[in-house]
This record gives structure tokens, sequence and C-alpha cells, in this order.
């Protein structure tokens, strides 16, 4: 399932012109003057690209204007995406599903709480099913009331598999239920759903570190994605979480729902290039297609649309 990468609302490239560029005659001739510069330093801050990426680029472009290679707001907008090119390449790229063995395929989503975590799972699902595999959708959050039945309802309405468990069940209980439900049904994926968590929480954590195990013991390499789903509009604390989760579990990836609700495009940059964890997708509604693999050019040219 492919799609277009839809730009957040009040692009990047529009708040620079907006706020930054107040007058384009300063590009000229000497550069960006230090009011400009300082209005720029304020934009990335606040889309948080974070302070040392933000102080790169901002160097980078008083360097490229001082020596004449900065004239336009064309010329402006190339030498950012270009700089932002390099600091992405420079990241672990992201890595495809690793190959099936004897088994299905199997995804880990963990996430704090209301992150998005079930819809995300969802449209999960519905790619793969696009690519005419069979899924199972498991749900492994047995406190959350009404969680087993927003899933449920979910899988019903997508045409798969579904496993579940009674209210407060061991959640590593319903993930092994769930694998061997897959193989039972020949599905070539399990797609395990979990409860919402705050990354302080120690003991949660740990329960998260068993179901990573229990699925270990039931297929070889698994699970073969963790993914940690969070909110794009949450800014800072999206590093914060990918952190603390990566202490307890080796995460394949981040997914950054609500994605088109936010201004906060620097997110992406920050987490590849600080973390070394790629973000494999961008939620960008509420459909089960609006779940996009995430594309460096992509990415750049749509928050950098003039």
């Amino acid at each position: 399932m492919t799609g277009t990468l839809r730009r957040p609302k009040r692009g990047l490239w529009r708040r620079i012109v907006d706020f930054a560029l107040t007058d384009v005659t300063t590009l000229v001739d000497g550069g960006l003057d230090g009011a400009a510069l300082e209005r720029l330093e304020e934009v990335l801050l606040e889309a948080d690209f974070g302070v040392d990426i933000t102080l790169e680029l901002v160097g980078a472009l008083e360097r490229a204007a001082s020596r004449g290679a900065i004239a336009t707001e064309g010329d402006l907008r190339d030498t950012l995406r270009a700089r932002l090119a390099e600091t992405l390449a420079t990241a672990k790229p992201p890595a495809g599903s690793t190959a099936r063995g004897d088994g299905p395929g199997i995804l880990l989503l963990v996430g704090v709480n209301g992150v998005g975590k079930t819809t995300t799972a969802a449209k999960l699902a519905a790619r793969l099913q696009a690519d005419g595999g069979r899924v199972l959708l498991a749900a492994a959050d047995t406190f959350r009331a009404g969680a087993q039945e927003q899933l449920r309802a979910w899988a019903e309405r997508l045409q798969a598999d579904f496993v579940g468990g009674t209210p407060g069940a061991d959640p590593a209980s319903v993930a092994f239920d769930a694998v061997a439900a897959a193989r039972a049904r020949d599905a070539a994926w399990v797609l395990v759903d979990t409860a919402g968590r705050l990354h302080t929480q120690d003991d949660l954590m740990r329960e998260l570190v068993k179901i990573d195990r229990v699925l270990g013991r039931q297929v070889e390499g698994a699970p073969y994605e963790r993914l940690l789903v969070v909110d794009a509009t949450s800014g800072q604390n999206v590093m914060n979480q990918a952190r603390r989760f990566g202490a307890s579990l080796d995460l394949t990836g981040l997914v950054l729902a609500k994605f088109d609700s936010t201004a906060r495009a620097g997110t992406v940059v920050s987490v590849m290039r600080e973390l070394s964890v790629p973000v494999r997708f961008l939620g960008v509604g509420e459909s089960p297609e609006d779940l996009e693999a995430f594309s460096p050019d992509r990415y750049l040219d749509k928050i950098l649309e003039p």
C-alpha cells in the first residue's frame, strides 16, 4: 500500500519564510544578519530539531551565505535540504523485516498511553494484507477497559484473525496463544498490541520484556519488529520515550502517529540522528490506509515545500 506523504500543518519552510525571512534582501551581500539567524534558530527549535542539530544547521547556513552561496529563498531552501539530507544519511537506515523462518512474522507494538498503538496495529495489518499476507491481531492489553473490543472491532473490519484474553490475564499468555493460533490458521503475520505504559514504570517495562521473551521462544528470532509508537505532537518527549523503551527492548523502529497534526517535523531528524533508531512509518490520518512508509526524500520534499 502506497500513498503520498502529506505535509504537516503549516510546513517548516513556510514558517521559515513567514517568520525568519522578513527581509529576503538580507541574504544578499554579507549573508543572513544576526536577527534573521536568531529567528531561524527559533523556528528550528520550535520544530523540535533539538539544540545541537539546530546550531549545526544555522551555522552551515550562515557560512554558506557569507561566501555568497545563498542569495535567494531558493538557495536557502536547497542548502537547508542538503544539510538535512546529510544528517539523515548518517543515521541507521530503516531495515526491512527480518526474513521469517519456521513461523509467522511477529511485530510487537509498544508505547505510552494514548499514542495510538491500537490504530497503528490496524493500519499495519491493512498494509500487510494488501501485500497478500494473512494477519492475526493479538490484544495483549488485558487491563484497559475496551482495549480488547477496540482491536476486535478493527479485526472484524479488516477481516483479520483475532486473539484476545480475559480481563487481567497475563499479557504474555495472550502473545503465546496468538502465535499458536497463527500457526494453526496459517497466518503470515502476528501483530501484538500491548498495553500503554509510562516509560518510568519499571514493573510494566519488565512485563514487556517477558512478552518479548515468550515470543522469541515461540518463533526463533521473533519478534522481527519491535516498533515504538509515539505521538508526533509530543515533541522532545519522543526522545525520552525512545531512550527508556530502548533500554529495555532492542527497538527496530519508530512509528510517528498524528504526524499530520504536528508542526514538529524536526522530531524525525532528532530521533534518527541522536538515537540511531529509524523512523519506519508516519501516521497521517485515522483511516487504515493512512500509514505511510518513511522516505527521507519525500519527507524533506514535503516539510520544505515552497
